[in-house]
């Protein structure tokens, strides 16, 4: 049953280019005047809310006491959450100090701090980060995911037998970073140089996975041990200029001047049968949970022309903004934006209880 009246502090971070004012404890800071989201421009004339804010116009509207916490890389804003006295953290963090393989220790110290939090704890954090390590556990489940090799520097650390053509990216990293056109190779020579080029540009290993043709899926799900999947998103690649991978690269996702950009749209899937869309989602929740998963993550997913189904990767705590995919996914459930708040912020206190 839902809770009204819990000081809720949404906590969020910040990195050397955002050029914000140093945290303040939860219920001092107020609402931010200008932030950039990673990845995201800025250069508009009228700025759109940003997800903290839309979720702090939610939470206000369940009831709830809302607050802002920033993490800034400095040790006052880590004592700043220490100090906190909210009844729940709603976790918005990607990085610390603009590291982002950093934010499974920003939930381990949520963890030491028994200070409740919405979202993914460290374990599951670590095992989605680790794409190579998280394809090892759908494998075990018996999971479908692309093969792969990865290779650091001269090591190759695992490898199946793996066919061309191929997509190379990092190993570590999100939100598609590290992708573009060239990232699917078809001959020795451009796999090689596009794992020197990861190795150089990101000081990663290289994962390197078989490229799987077909229509790109997005499951949203809701929940930890009773996980729901929510109706299916595609990402629809179809209108991309001819000979350009169909693949989600960072100027699809992120390039809002670009041509790749400006011709792919998500949205809800509506041809699927009834079968398949239930295996789709049977799929990404066995996917959600193989990975310990909990209260709210995506799983990026290929459906090919025979049937397939491909678990690509899986997304804790993903963007949660009005306009992107998990929200799209939960307004066709029947839920609104304001829903979908009270569900998550329900399923963490229940946690904690």
């Amino acid at each position: 049953m839902s809770q009204a009246g819990l000081k809720i502090a949404i906590l969020y971070d910040t990195w050397e280019d955002d050029a914000e004012e140093p945290a303040a404890p939860a219920e001092e800071v107020p609402p931010p005047r200008r932030a950039k989201r990673k990845r995201k421009s800025s250069k508009r004339a009228r700025r759109p809310k940003l997800d903290r804010e839309e979720i702090f116009d939610a939470l206000g509207k369940l009831g709830h006491e809302p607050s802002y916490l920033v993490l800034d890389g400095r040790d006052q804003s880590l004592m700043a959450v220490a100090r906190c006295n909210a009844d729940l953290i709603f976790n918005l963090t990607e990085s610390y100090a603009g590291d982002d393989t950093k934010d499974m220790n920003l939930a381990a110290y949520l963890e030491l701090l028994d200070q409740p939090f919405t979202g993914a704890g460290p374990h599951a954090l670590y095992l989605a980060q680790d794409k190579s390590l998280a394809k090892k556990v759908f494998h075990f489940h018996k999971i479908r995911t692309p093969f792969f090799a990865v290779s650091y520097k001269g090591r190759l650390d695992h490898a199946h037998d793996i066919e061309f053509p191929l997509i190379v990216k990092p190993l570590s990293e999100d939100g598609s970073i590290g992708i573009d056109a060239s990232s699917v190779v078809g001959s020795v020579k451009e796999l090689m140089e596009k794992i020197h080029y990861i190795h150089e540009q990101f000081d990663s290993p290289a994962l390197i996975e078989e490229y799987i043709e077909g229509r790109e899926i997005y499951a949203a799900v809701l929940g930890e041990e009773k996980a729901e999947a929510l109706p299916l998103v595609e990402l629809d690649l179809s209108k991309l200029p001819e000979g350009t991978p169909k693949i989600a690269s960072t100027d699809v996702k992120w390039e809002k001047d670009s041509e790749a950009y400006r011709k792919t749209r998500s949205n809800v899937v509506e041809d699927l049968d009834e079968k398949t869309t239930e295996r789709i989602q049977e799929k990404a929740v066995a996917a959600y949970q193989a990975l310990k998963l909990r209260d709210y993550g995506r799983i990026d997913m290929r459906l090919t022309d025979k049937g397939e189904i491909y678990v690509l990767e899986a997304n804790p705590n993903p963007w949660l903004s009005s306009g992107a995919e998990f929200a799209m996914a939960a307004r066709k459930s029947g839920r609104t934006y304001t829903d979908l708040m009270r569900d998550i912020v329900d399923l963490a206190m229940a946690r904690y209880a």
